[in-house]
């Protein structure tokens, strides 16, 4: 039998974090080190939704044309400027848009660093008002994390019953209609993904130790992350990859993209940090950029030069690490400017993970590249005393 929506998740509305923690504990998004998206743009959602007179699907905050003006940016008629969180393809974020808007779940594939995570988090936020359904993938996912576990206490005292059951972002997804993401799918073991196919294809989550079963409401959906290139991968099966529309997330095109996107991010992390502005360091981070595409490429921007390419991703998401802890170095260390000698020692741990191999490439693209390099002299200098 099915057991009636309410009597899964009663209430869509959670007490903050810190109840319970005790006095002195602050309840405020603001204090968080790295609030949730719905927090951290809950201006831009407002407006959007003022504004928003477009049909939307059962359950959802925003209309599909707004989840995507969200995440791509604009300008709405009353002014409010919508900051861009994704850049990249239009038609991408229109597909994964309507995929959700569909009864097909969304799988967001690419290599690490391409965004997904970041996607899938905005998305959740956009559609549902809530990204923390959340099941994060790893080697030792169990299928509780997808499906339901128990409360043992209750379970031995008073054997099976709904009162001991207790469900997973996935099924309080079910139950609410709302978005549940799934990171880093490739990570869990194949048995345990293949938990979702039930899921997503009959849209059912059974609980055979009761007799019953959770049905999903209109308005759910799942999307997950995945990617290909990493150690520790697990092949997703044909009937499960059957069950998702897959979004390829593509490395930025052009340096200037990457640039933009490497400012825009640290910009935000930075602020949330206290550090330096990022409009001063702009050249650096043209620097990091230039040296990560080039070497993730193996050819220089000029095409005229081949190079090995190292065994590291080199990805957006590390040019961000590396320029955030050169910031860092340069307001607690320096004199608030990024310069080449606060980001050549990240560039070095991230290009150089093979100790042996790496760091011949390294040394080779030093030489042969960036010493001849036209007003690179003091990236060189900062890189070749990071490197002795």
């Amino acid at each position: 039998m099915s057991v009636p929506v309410a009597s899964v998740e009663p209430t869509t509305v959670r007490p903050p974090v810190s109840e319970g923690l005790g006095e002195g504990v602050s309840e405020s998004a603001d204090e968080a080190l790295r609030p949730h998206a719905e927090h951290a743009f809950a201006a831009e959602l407002a407006a959007l939704a003022e504004q928003d007179d477009r049909p939307r699907p059962a359950r959802w905050r925003l209309s599909p044309w707004a989840v995507a003006t969200y995440l791509l940016g604009g300008t709405l008629p009353d002014g409010t400027v919508i900051t861009p969180k994704y850049v990249g393809p239009r038609r991408i974020v229109e597909v994964a848009v309507t995929t959700l808007a569909t009864d097909r779940a969304l799988l967001l594939l690419g290599v690490p660093g391409t965004a997904k995570t970041w996607v899938s988090e905005h998305l959740a936020a956009a559609v549902s008002g809530d990204s923390t359904l959340l099941v994060q993938g790893t080697a030792g996912t169990p299928e509780e994390a997808i499906r339901y576990g128990w409360n043992y206490a209750q379970l031995l005292a008073h054997g099976p019953s709904r009162d001991a059951l207790v469900p997973s972002p996935v099924m309080r997804a079910m139950a609410e209609g709302m978005t549940a993401r799934v990171e880093e799918l490739t990570r869990i073991p194949a048995d345990v993904q293949d938990t979702l196919i039930t899921i997503l294809s009959e849209k059912v989550l059974p609980i055979p130790e009761l007799g019953q079963e959770v049905q999903a409401v209109r308005g759910f959906n799942v999307i997950a992350t995945a990617n290909d290139r990493d150690r520790g991968v697990n092949e997703l099966s044909s009937a499960l990859r059957r069950r998702f529309n897959t979004v390829v997330l593509p490395l930025p095109e052009s340096a200037d993209a990457e640039v933009d996107i490497v400012s825009r991010r640290v910009d935000q992390i930075g602020r949330s940090l206290d550090l330096p502005a990022v409009p001063e360091g702009i050249e650096e981070i043209r620097r990091v950029v230039t040296v990560f595409r080039e070497l993730r490429d193996g050819v220089t921007a000029d095409g005229r030069t081949k190079l090995k390419s190292p065994s590291g991703t080199l990805s957006t998401a590390e040019a961000i690490s590396v320029v955030t802890g050169g910031l860092a170095l340069a307001a607690h260390f320096g004199d608030g400017v990024l310069r080449a000698s606060d980001v050549a020692a990240g560039i070095l741990g991230a290009v150089v993970r093979d100790p042996a191999a790496d760091r011949v490439i390294w040394q080779e693209y030093l030489e042969a590249v960036v010493r001849e390099r036209d007003g690179w002299k003091d990236f060189y200098r900062a890189c070749r005393e990071v490197s002795a």
